[in-house]
């Protein structure tokens, strides 16, 4: 096999974009563009009962968000059932395949006998070698490879190594259906083969079908791509990822606050090293990524690791490309944390103007938006039960004391002059800063924790700062009465 490498995703679109094809997504994008090839997207859209618009347009956002691209135009599947066909119809013309007029019945009867004998429920080959002159009146067939019965089919799989499989327990699989429909054996290898396919990369949930697939190649005389076939994702507890793991689509995950570089540095470390090294840029991973690496044992998917790295990129990334990731969400997130679904003007220049403060304290975006919420809340401030219990009657008054100050201070509204103030007061009343400082926070914020007290009142101005603990003093919480 020669010429450069083409890979391809092809994910059946049944539903979402899960995590585990958006890491098997990855690792083809990452192979084919460390190799100088091309990663190609074919949508296996042949179960047409199951297959929606809807789900086809969250694949392609996913992989959108998540920063894969592919080269060429879409392909979809159903729409070269005929050219399936065409194919399959060639093998019988070889005397690779074959019409098989087994009945329902016969093939019921056949497992059953199996069952009862103790041996595997395959299909015994009566049609193999039978003059299609025998066939039963009025019956469509269908079409089955004539699949090698002695010696065996061995796969050098790129990740698992040498797999061998004995011919004997393979059998003469279908081909296409009575109704002339192609199954999903000969439709993968025909599209693979006339997409120039190269290297497959798969879960190895499909390690049985690459003996078959390899049965379909040879008996069209083609090349058989080099195969890899990576290990599922697992739970932190090694059962099987479920949806209490975090077997959700990709576009959950981006409601869930995450950054898409942080989700793609997360799945690449599913499964695949590069010595101790855990953060990577996307070129560094396109430099470094190969097969060899892939383990052959289940990745565990770990929300705490990935919460982490997600609060790292959210660190180092640049404020303003946080704001818009921020913006992305807040349709569809916003309504449900009391956030507005747009941002005006002025509130956006807050968030710019807090982001630096936000950001350390933040894994995800969910947790920026909820520790912005003093920037856009809308008075008089809903306050959370901690805040609530920090605005004391004693507290109430500290703050009407306070008020009187900060309003003459207008004109002089800076971090440096803010907390000069606010420690003199503190000095001159024999109290602790924290006794000023803490009903501050209350009533500004309306939550007990925020970035810098003095930061805060800086990106909210004096009109809004005033006017926020006025709000406090006269609106005071029922056990500060």
């Amino acid at each position: 096999m020669s010429g450069s490498i083409v890979t391809r995703f092809a994910p059946s679109p049944t539903g979402f974009l899960h995590i585990g094809g958006a890491r098997t997504a990855l690792f083809n994008w990452l192979y084919a563009r460390h190799r100088g090839g091309r990663m190609l997207l074919r949508i296996e859209d042949t179960d047409r009962e199951r297959s929606t618009q809807a789900a086809i347009a969250a694949i392609i956002d996913g992989l959108k968000w998540l920063g894969l691209d592919w080269d060429g135009e879409t392909v979809f599947q159903f729409a070269r059932a005929a050219r399936h066909a065409e194919a399959a119809l060639s093998l019988v013309a070889s005397g690779n395949a074959y019409p098989c007029y087994a009945s329902k019945e016969e093939l019921d009867e056949m497992r059953e006998k199996a069952k009862r004998e103790g041996r595997p429920t395959r299909y015994d080959g009566r049609w193999r070698d039978r003059d299609p002159a025998d066939a039963p009146p009025g019956v469509k067939p269908v079409i089955r490879l004539k699949a090698p019965t002695e010696g065996e089919t061995v796969v050098d799989d790129m990740v698992q190594g040498p797999v061998t499989w004995q011919n004997k327990d393979l059998d003469d699989l279908v081909l296409l259906r009575s109704d002339g429909t192609p199954t999903y054996m000969l439709a993968v290898v025909v599209d693979d083969h006339d997409m120039g396919v190269t290297d497959i990369i798969r879960g190895d949930d499909h390690l049985t079908n690459a003996a078959r697939q390899t049965h379909i190649y040879r008996a069209f005389g083609w090349d058989v791509p080099r195969m890899a076939h990576i290990p599922l994702i697992h739970g932190p507890d090694g059962a099987k990822l479920s949806k209490r793991h975090g077997a959700l689509g990709v576009d959950a995950y981006r409601a869930l606050g995450y950054l898409p570089a942080a989700l793609r540095n997360y799945l690449v470390r599913l499964g695949w090293s590069h010595g101790d090294q855990e953060v990577f840029s996307t070129k560094e991973m396109i430099e470094v990524f190969d097969l060899e690496a892939v383990g052959r044992s289940p990745a565990r998917f770990d929300f705490a690791k990935l919460e982490n790295l997600n609060g790292l990129y959210i660190r180092e990334t640049a404020d303003r490309e946080l704001l818009e990731a921020i913006e992305d969400i807040l349709p569809e997130i916003g309504p449900a944390r009391g956030a507005p679904t747009v941002l005006d003007d002025a509130v956006r220049a807050r968030f710019l103007a807090a982001m630096p403060g936000l950001k350390e304290r933040a894994k995800t975006l969910i947790e920026l938006i909820d520790g912005a919420y003093y920037l856009y809340a809308a008075r008089p401030l809903a306050l959370d039960d901690k805040a609530k219990a920090l605005l004391t009657p004693v507290a109430i008054e500290t703050l009407a004391k306070i008020e009187t100050e900060l309003e003459g201070m207008r004109d002089e509204w800076s971090t440096t002059e803010l907390e000069r103030t606010v420690r003199g007061f503190a000095e001159r009343e024999k109290i602790k800063l924290g006794q000023v400082a803490q009903p501050l926070r209350a009533a500004l914020t309306g939550r007990a924790t925020s970035p810098g007290l003095f930061d805060v009142m800086v990106v909210l101005g004096s009109e809004e700062c005033l006017a926020r603990i006025r709000d406090a003093i006269s609106q005071r919480p029922d056990d500060a009465r």
